[in-house]
């Protein structure tokens, strides 16, 4: 970490934004969770919004956890997901913008959304320069202080061997088994964790915190924390944005390219900054 700063590969994206153009935000779908009724149910609604949306949106952000599980074998693809990902397709034909981040649940990603619908895959963050605004946008796993065991495991679930090995389970053992303990995991997760807990104790926000240390950011959007919060940093000109879930909140943030708004569907933000 030279002078503080935290070590962390980062896209360079730089897009300047058409008029009456948007650029959205989004995370945490977990389609799949908690059983396919319910994710199909959230699966229509979502495309229900993208429709909504698609007439005035330039790019896509999708900031990690889209799927609850995703494993990219070499010639199989689960059987589920298919109006979100033939809406996704059609969007990408259009000439939408689409980026998928990893996530903790859908790290296993090769080429299947490059190839067959046009996605530009982040494995890690993206330094996003959109019009003057700066951003740094990261699923959010695994960043910032603590947290060591979670660390140690991505490290070996990232590990190209253990993908290997893994791919040599068939598919109709690979995919409910990795499901199974997805699933166990999310549901074993108390709602109370994932609740805002401060500016002095949110990793994501101490991780940001950091950065700004040696490099100016206006915005810093993650996914991963499933809270709606828009929260100035210490320097009053960054904001700390969390996307919230679609389990939850329905929300997402959205950007003319002069400022961004997070918005939500479902509930109110734990915090939103008053109006300057």
């Amino acid at each position: 970490m030279p002078n503080g700063t935290p070590m962390i590969k980062t896209d360079k994206v730089n897009i300047n934004l058409p008029e009456r153009k948007k650029i959205y935000f989004l995370s945490d779908w977990h389609l799949g969770w908690p059983d396919a009724e319910q994710s199909r149910l959230r699966e229509k609604k979502i495309v229900e919004w993208l429709d909504k949306i698609e007439n005035n949106v330039f790019a896509l952000f999708l900031v990690g956890d889209i799927f609850d599980f995703w494993f990219d074998y070499r010639h199989t693809v689960p059987k589920y997901f298919t109006r979100i990902l033939g809406k996704l397709a059609r969007m990408a034909d259009k000439g939408i913008g689409i980026h998928y981040f990893f996530g903790n649940h859908d790290m296993w990603l090769k080429d299947y959304f490059r190839q067959e619908i046009g996605m530009q895959i982040h494995s890690d963050a993206v330094d996003l320069t959109l019009n003057q605004l700066k951003i740094f946008v990261a699923h959010g796993d695994g960043l910032g202080p603590g947290d060591h065991s979670y660390k140690f495991l991505k490290k070996i679930f990232r590990n190209p061997v253990s993908q290997w090995l893994y791919r040599w389970l068939h598919p109709d053992i690979g995919i409910p088994l990795a499901s199974f303990f997805s699933h166990r995991s999310r549901a074993s997760t108390p709602r109370q964790v994932t609740r805002f807990r401060g500016p002095d104790k949110e990793y994501l926000m101490l991780f940001s915190e950091a950065i700004l240390q040696n490099k100016h950011y206006d915005f810093f959007i993650f996914g991963h924390r499933h809270h709606a919060v828009d929260y100035p940093l210490s320097n009053r000109k960054s904001r700390y944005i969390n996307l919230g879930d679609w389990i939850n909140w329905f929300s997402f943030a959205e950007s003319d390219g002069l400022d961004i708004q997070l918005n939500v569907l479902s509930g109110k933000a734990i915090y939103k900054p008053p109006k300057q």
